[in-house]
């Protein structure tokens, strides 16, 4: 079977919302896109192969980025929505798909925290002790661990990174807790003055965290692939390595599968794109 690259985009503008008809305008609409594609970045690079909530509020393909953000109502539908769906659990937000802003459905958090949550509550100082978490992080860790949820003032001052040439560190150390599904912004506050408020992860979603842990490492790639490509509808295996974030080997393990139950074309071209491609048959 030919594809062409038309066809394919074709099908992603309904499942990304990249259509005026189907556009997220509320929460309800944000919140039934997110657990339709199962994550999302909540801003977009063209490069990156993922549905992105802004262009599902955009509403349209390839939306050019506002010269004046605080104006664009998309993109200020867009922010207060990123603030005000983790605040109501009804999504899990941070910065685990490429280091980015990104979004996870609820029923789509259990296999990704399998293969990048810890697995006890004492996994960070081993890890710190093996040299795999910076001293910063832990720092963070040990003030959320004593004391749970704090703002990012208090969590500074607790951590001991108040000062402002720590401020880097902070923030590394913030991104760092993200990526390995330690901690998690729980909120936006505006007022008296705008601050985030952090959590251990595991305590702001402990039956999610609880299911991750008990999913086998191999059936959560398996199914995070899957889902990916049916979203996607066609991926290069790099493409799917990076989203899954483990090594080439095991998300080909996951592909074969998906290819033996005649889900996906493998190693296909694509009429418009150079090179071959994963291709989910629909």
């Amino acid at each position: 079977m030919g594809y062409r690259l038309e066809d394919l985009e074709q099908v992603r503008d309904r499942r990304f919302r990249r259509l005026p008809r189907l556009r997220v305008h509320n929460e309800r609409t944000a919140v039934a896109f997110i657990n339709d594609v199962g994550c999302c970045l909540v801003f977009t690079n063209r490069t990156h192969q993922l549905p992105c909530l802004w262009v599902a509020v955009c509403g349209r393909r390839n939306p050019d980025f506002p010269e004046h953000s605080h104006h664009d109502s998309e993109l200020v539908l867009t922010w207060n929505l990123k603030d005000q769906l983790p605040a109501k659990r009804l999504v899990y937000y941070g910065k685990l798909i490429f280091g980015k802003p990104s979004m996870l459905s609820l029923a789509r958090f259990p296999d990704f925290y399998a293969l990048h949550g810890p697995q006890h509550d004492e996994q960070y100082r081993y890890e710190y002790e093996d040299g795999l978490l910076s001293r910063a992080a832990k720092q963070v860790m040990d003030a959320l661990v004593e004391h749970h949820p704090q703002t990012t003032k208090e969590l500074k001052g607790s951590s001991r990174l108040h000062a402002p040439e720590s401020r880097p560190a902070f923030d590394r150390a913030i991104a760092e807790l993200q990526r390995k599904l330690q901690v998690t912004m729980i909120e936006a506050r505006y007022d008296p003055a705008f601050t985030y408020v952090w959590d251990l992860l595991e305590a702001w979603l402990p039956e999610s965290v609880a299911r991750g842990r008990e999913i086998p490492r191999d059936e959560a790639i398996y199914r995070i692939v899957k889902h990916y490509l049916a979203v996607v509808s066609y991926a290069s295996l790099t493409h799917i390595e990076r989203v899954v974030g483990v090594p080439r080997r095991e998300v080909e393990e996951g592909v074969t599968r998906l290819q033996d139950e005649r889900a996906i074309e493998h190693s296909v071209p694509i009429q418009g794109l150079p090179g071959t491609w994963v291709v989910w048959k629909r």
